[in-house]
């Protein structure tokens, strides 16, 4: 028997959930699984992936943060497709997508919560304990996100906890570290110490840029790259000008070769306040890069403390920036914490493991194991 699944989610921008949802869809066996996509709001880089894979997309075209007209736009959507089981993703289509497949009569709901949603109001809160009454499953992807939402009253056995999964990392060569120094006019001894993320307040980039102007008071060839946007831009920018480190901190937008930036990294930071499971982080481990993050839960299932990378207290610049020297001072230490987290990343966060996870959920729900 073919299962046929609909996946729901906000956008289709580089985002950890659509990166993860995208490596689902097309992993998937498809003489088990017919897999069909609904984007609510609006699309992004992941289509071309979905498309080139045959995965049939639908566009709700939701314009509106209360839109009825979205809503039925999804509700047919669902009664045409007529799935076996609805999986949605993040607050805007667990909401909008649960509730429309409730009403269309599927029997079968499982929701993702992707993150340590602390932006929530009580209202978003009030909606996802309503939802969840009617929900099978909520998949997550750490037991942080799990225990976040059980202390805002979801019942922790409501949830399956999936890591996410990540590619084995595979170097173009097409960016070499000579080149890239080049295109930053850096001197040729520069130590690359990079990041990845939205530039907004959940990601703290002001942590990272005190971290770097500490850093700089001790070593006096580091640079900081900062790469992707967003809202805070501009202030940060700002920020970065006043306290005149312009010249150890580059912003380099969002960028198409990541992958290849990463391996050329001396190590990585991430400095949020709260987090799911960092992609990010993932990427940074899978290219053998050691690793300085915030101690909080979600990090705390990747790094692992003296042995890929170190985690520091949130907003603890100073010991992010002592821990990094500690790296960047001993070559030893770097190259066998680099290692140590591309096989962490191989042996326990594949795609194909978070796939068959997937599956096999997917499978006891429909059949009523569950």
């Amino acid at each position: 028997m073919t299962i046929r699944i609909l996946q729901i989610i906000p956008t289709l921008v580089r985002g950890g959930a659509e990166k993860q949802l995208t490596e689902l869809t097309v992993g998937l066996p498809r003489d088990e699984f017919d897999v069909h996509v609904a984007v609510l709001t609006h699309t992004g880089p992941y289509e071309e992936t979905l498309r080139a894979h045959d995965v049939p997309l639908t566009m709700i075209g939701k314009k509106l943060k209360i839109d009825p007209f979205a809503y039925r736009r999804m509700r047919a959507c669902i009664k045409r497709l007529q799935p076996d089981l609805v999986h949605t993703w993040i607050f805007a289509a667990n909401s909008y997508g649960r509730h429309a497949a409730f009403s269309a009569g599927v029997k079968h709901v499982v929701a993702g919560e992707r993150c340590v949603d602390r932006w929530k109001a009580w209202h978003e809160f009030a909606i996802d304990r309503y939802l969840a009454k009617r929900t099978q499953r909520i998949v997550t992807n750490s037991a942080g996100v799990r225990d976040f939402y059980s202390e805002h009253g979801i019942p922790a056995e409501k949830f399956a906890i999936i890591p996410n999964g990540i590619r084995p990392f595979e170097a173009s060569g097409n960016l070499t570290r000579e080149q890239l120094l080049d295109q930053l006019k850096l001197p040729t001894d520069a130590r690359l110490i990079g990041s990845v993320g939205r530039l907004w307040p959940q990601k703290r980039i002001k942590d990272l840029m005190w971290a770097a102007e500490l850093l700089k008071s001790a070593r006096d060839d580091t640079h900081l790259l900062l790469i992707g946007d967003g809202p805070q831009r501009e202030a940060l920018l700002r920020f970065r000008n006043e306290v005149r480190i312009a010249d150890r901190i580059h912003f380099l937008g969002e960028r198409n070769d990541v992958r290849e930036i990463l391996p050329l990294l001396d190590c990585f930071w991430l400095a949020s306040g709260y987090e799911g499971q960092s992609n990010a982080i993932m990427e940074a481990m899978s290219a053998g890069v050691p690793v300085v993050a915030s101690d909080i839960p979600g990090n705390r299932d990747l790094v692992v403390p003296e042995q890929t990378g170190y985690l520091v207290p949130v907003g603890d610049a100073a010991e992010m920036a002592r821990k990094t020297q500690l790296i960047i001072d001993d070559a030893d230490r770097a190259a066998q914490f680099g290692a140590a987290a591309r096989n962490r990343m191989l042996e326990e966060f594949s795609v194909e493991k978070m796939v068959q996870r997937h599956a096999d959920l997917y499978r006891a729900i429909v059949q009523d194991q569950l």
